[in-house]
């Protein structure tokens, strides 16, 4: 008689830090974090280092370069060269990690910071992408939705603890320590790879490099982040359509190469995987709108730049929530999550056009309680569905293709970031911010960016109904 199986026990977030899977959870969302924090440590200390050594007119390439850098770095993991190991990869990522910060502790001038944060963004991009690629290889497959909610929880607690870590570091020179920091840390990361990591698994055929694809994909990067910067509307908009003509060659580009950057399917809109990406693309380009939210309390509303600085902390909380009380969804559940998170994001942002883009120079209790909900509620919708789209993503990519899978996820939180931030300096320039600037200016550049980046929420709505619709 055939013995029944053993009916194994439900699988806890807990699990992650128990027995054999403790030290691949640290070395990994170690890995994340490092990337993930150190992202809004620069955004904080910027101002402290062109204060400190010039290079005002350089100030945006220091997030364009890294953003950059990242998307080669999350790309050379899927085509990485035969023999090379995830786990040789993750030993690269931390040591370069590790390089860049120290080229930034020492910098004299701004182009040496610019350098430094190039070669820490390759780094990050191979780092953040070993996180989810060597997910199917560390965990059994139950515990796979479990380090995604993890993984994304760790972005949200991290728009918390950069800039307060960077406010401690931004007097005078001490920006060079918070870089000084990490080096031990991440060659300590980059020693201990080889022991706690697995291999996983090895290229026994040298993948064909996509390369038209990625030189189209760093040029709308670039092109869009120029635009952010420049003075003119009519520069803008031209820049902004270059860099979208740059995606739609790379998509049709993508569609016919025999060396693809993105898993099969993912630049087709039937295909289920391509919608779980473009989800994933819209929910954070309608989350970069957040980085106005501090001027608009302060300009707006009379709130101090410390008390801003937490209120829109209140997004990272939300995400964190959100994943976390989530993270026991599966099956149509996870989806229907999924499709209740970019609703509320939607409705979230929309609200901010009211709640936000209105003159409150009295710091009324009564305006600012909705407001701080609605950001809350930004960062709630993106929890809820971000962990539940990783996991979609590691089970629906053909087996073949799970690295380039994982690669594409960093890549789409890369260009939602970078996208979104870009798009949102673009509106708030040419709608008041610059001119006639003031009250009226920011009440206007206010309603048109909040109004405008609710659209990216509902189209992300859109595509989860028809993934509930598919499955």
């Amino acid at each position: 008689m055939t013995e029944a199986p053993p009916v194994s026990a439900p699988s806890r977030l807990l699990d992650l830090f128990s027995g054999a899977n403790l030290f691949p959870t640290l070395m990994l969302g170690g890995g994340i974090s490092m990337h993930a924090i150190e992202t809004y440590i620069t955004a904080t200390l910027m101002p402290s280092i062109v204060r400190d050594i010039g290079g005002l007119s350089l100030f945006a390439w220091a997030t364009t370069l890294y953003v950059a850098a990242s998307v080669v770095g999350s790309i050379f993991v899927a085509v990485r060269p035969a023999g090379v190991s995830l786990n040789r990869c993750y030993v690269a990522g931390a040591a370069l990690f590790g390089v860049g910060s120290f080229i930034c502790a020492v910098a004299p001038i701004i182009e040496i910071v610019l350098l430094g944060r190039t070669v820490q963004g390759l780094g990050a991009g191979l780092l953040v992408t070993l996180g989810y690629s060597f997910i199917r290889f560390v965990y059994p497959e139950a515990l796979w939705r479990k380090a995604s909610t993890l993984y994304a929880a760790i972005w949200g607690v991290a728009t918390f603890l950069g800039p307060s870590i960077g406010g401690v570091f931004a007097n005078g020179s001490a920006w060079r320590e918070a870089f000084a920091m990490l080096v031990p840390i991440a060659l300590a990361m980059a020693l201990l790879a080889p022991r706690r990591l697995p291999r996983g698994e090895d290229r026994h055929e040298v993948a064909p490099a996509p390369y038209a694809q990625i030189a189209l994909l760093l040029a709308s990067v670039l092109l869009v982040s120029f635009a952010g910067s420049v003075e003119t509307v009519p520069l803008r908009a031209a820049l902004v359509a270059l860099a979208t003509v740059a995606i739609f060659a790379m998509v049709a580009i993508e569609r016919r190469a025999r060396a693809r950057l993105l898993p099969a399917g993912a630049v087709r809109l039937s295909s289920m995987l391509a919608r779980i990406y473009l989800i994933m693309l819209l929910m954070l380009v309608a989350l970069a709108s957040d980085i106005y939210i501090p001027y608009f309390l302060q300009g707006l509303h009379g709130v101090t730049p410390l008390v801003s600085g937490y209120l829109v902390a209140l997004l990272a909380l939300g995400w964190t929530a959100a994943a976390f009380l989530t993270a026991g969804l599966s099956g149509r559940r996870a989806v229907v999550s999924i499709a209740v998170g970019t609703l509320v994001e939607a409705v979230s942002t929309g609200a901010l056009l009211v709640l936000l883009a209105r003159d409150n120079p009295g710091s009324s209790v009564a305006t600012l309680v909705p407001a701080t909900v609605a950001i809350f509620g930004m960062g709630f919708g993106v929890g809820m569905g971000w962990a539940h789209l990783v996991t979609l993503v590691l089970k629906r990519a053909p087996e073949d293709e799970k690295d380039k899978a994982s690669a594409a996820i960093t890549t789409m939180q890369s260009l939602g970031s970078a996208f979104g931030a870009a798009l949102a300096g673009v509106v708030a320039n040419s709608t008041g911010l610059l001119d006639p600037g003031g009250v009226a200016g920011n009440i206007s550049a206010a309603s048109w960016l909040y109004g405008l980046f609710a659209l990216p929420g509902l189209i992300a709505f859109a595509l989860a109904v028809s993934l509930l619709r598919q499955r």
